[in-house]
Parts: structure tokens; C-alpha cells; sequence
């Protein structure tokens, strides 16, 4: 069994930066691949970013790929997700995922989800 924990969620102005993170707890959760979704109001869950368990193989959404960064940190069991030039746009419940299959956090099957942290940009 996998825990997932978000923290580092909040209001901020368009342009500004957040940083996100999720701690696991699980003896296995080292192995496995991490990553972030997001779901805002009246939308469906949208996939974001994932990297692998070695953090050698990273993807991002079109959408966010050149303003947000993924991050894993083994020795804390955590991820993180830095998010710069944030916009109105990205306005969302941003929720850490988990899943030995890379494969399945692209596409939101993955067998682990967190509660979930809001992010707000105003413009």
C-alpha cells in the first residue's frame, strides 16, 4: 500500500511560482514511477508530468512542458513539481500520482492517487 501526501498548494498571481510537493510512505514506493495530474472546475483529470522510479525518464503535458519541472527525491521518498509563469489557466486541484507502470500515470490509470492540493492564479 502506497500513501501519497501533497503539500504547497495556494493563491497566487499570474507570472509567479509555486512549488509542489508529495511524500509517499510504503516500503516499495521508491519503485515506482511518480507524477502529477490536475483537475479543474468542470473538467476532466488531465495528466501533467510523470518520472520514472530512476528519474531518468521524464514527460510533461504540452501544456505545461518549458514552465513546470519534475523532481524526485529518493532519499525523502518525495516529488516535486517547481511551476513557474504560472497562469490563470493552470488554475487546478493538482493531484500526485503513483504506479510501478510508467505508462499508466500518462494516461491516468495508475493505481495511486493523493487527496489533492488547489492551486489558484489570478490574472
Amino acid at each position: 500500500q502506497v500513501q501519497l501526501v501533497e503539500s504547497g498548494g495556494g493563491l497566487v498571481q499570474a507570472g509567479d511560482s509555486l512549488r509542489l510537493s508529495c511524500t509517499t510512505s510504503g516500503s516499495t514506493s521508491r519503485l515506482y514511477a511518480m507524477g502529477w495530474a490536475r483537475q479543474a472546475p468542470g473538467k476532466e483529470r488531465e495528466f501533467v508530468s510523470v518520472i520514472s522510479a530512476s528519474g531518468g525518464i521524464i514527460y510533461y503535458a504540452d501544456s505545461v512542458r518549458g514552465r513546470f519541472t519534475i523532481s524526485r527525491d529518493s532519499a525523502k521518498n518525495s516529488v516535486n513539481l517547481q511551476m513557474d509563469n504560472l497562469r490563470p489557466d493552470d488554475t487546478a486541484v493538482y493531484y500526485c500520482a503513483a504506479d510501478p507502470d510508467f505508462n499508466r500515470i500518462r494516461i491516468r490509470t495508475n493505481e495511486y492517487w493523493g487527496q489533492g492540493t488547489q492551486v489558484s492564479v489570478s490574472s
